[in-house]
């Protein structure tokens, strides 16, 4: 299968249509159909529904999209990877971010690094840690800024400086917000919203202790703007770090007992590291 193929077949799902399709990529769109003809007949399956006015992706062609788009990622991934200008270190770090406080002490590494290295790029994916963790799998990602629980028996890492203080994110005229801080027993009978990831879930239910069976989850998230926004508009109340203010109508309420969160900077163990993600791993541990 051609890299080519791939990417005509990317326009394609993009534009919904043919001769928008043939139109941006420069070729006929006789040449266009052609092309499509030949990977369908090469995969075996119908890729789109042709319509009267636009194409539609089957379902064998979602699963390709999304293979597509890794395959190509990939590809240029590992073009940066070997693209070297003589005393100079360049290329691309791809970081994969969780929500985390520490990303501060993360951008700050990378300023330093820019300021001795300048041609070296950085593409930052923000997603939830097994988003994050799935990419380095595939190489997709060369790193992850993950909160544990994490099993880094499969990873080197670097332990971050801060701690991850979690809370009750509430609207300010909560009656929540006057306090001090919030406990288990304060949270009974009150719409929670968390996070997704089971591990998670499991710390929060041993901060619960005994009054776990009484809380209402009423939603979980990924990402925590829209779980803020969920606040705001009076769906329930988060639980989750101390990002500092998210919204100015909301505000964060510390738990007690406290409940603090680690977080690591990972990277595949025994995996060998481009030149520039290398000088980049040696410059965090190494540097204050």
């Amino acid at each position: 299968m051609e890299f080519r193929l791939l990417k005509y077949f990317l326009v394609v799902a993009r534009e919904e249509n043919i001769t928008k399709a043939a139109n941006w990529l420069h070729i006929t769109q006789p040449t266009l159909s052609r092309q499509l003809m030949q990977l369908e007949d090469e995969l075996g399956v119908k890729l789109f529904k042709r319509g009267k006015h636009k194409i539609i992706l089957t379902d064998d062609g979602m699963m390709l999209k999304r293979r597509a788009q890794e395959i190509l990622s990939l590809v240029d991934k590992t073009k940066q990877d070997f693209i070297h200008v003589e005393n100079d270190l360049t290329g691309k770090i791809s970081i994969g971010c969780g929500e985390t406080k520490n990303m501060s002490f993360l951008s700050k590494k990378i300023k330093a690094f820019h300021e001795i290295y300048p041609l070296v790029k950085y593409e930052i994916h923000s997603a939830t840690a097994d988003n994050i963790k799935d990419d380095l799998e595939k190489g997709i990602l060369d790193m992850g800024l993950l909160t544990e629980p994490v099993d880094v028996g499969k990873y080197a890492f670097v332990r971050m400086p801060e701690k991850e203080q979690w809370g009750v994110l509430v609207r300010k005229d909560d009656e929540l917000a006057q306090r001090d801080f919030v406990t288990p027993e304060d949270l009974i009978n009150t719409p929670l919203i968390i996070g997704r990831r089971e591990e998670v879930r499991n710390e929060l239910a041993n901060w619960f202790g005994p009054y776990y069976e009484q809380v209402e989850f009423i939603a979980t998230y990924n990402l925590i703007l829209n779980a803020a926004n969920m606040v705001k508009n009076k769906v329930g109340i988060v639980l989750g770090f101390n990002l500092g203010n998210i919204y100015e109508d909301l505000c964060l309420v510390p738990l007690k007992p406290s409940l603090e969160t680690g977080a690591v900077l990972v990277w595949k163990r025994n995996n060998m590291l481009s030149k520039t993600t290398a000088k980049f791993v040696d410059f965090i541990k190494n540097t204050d």
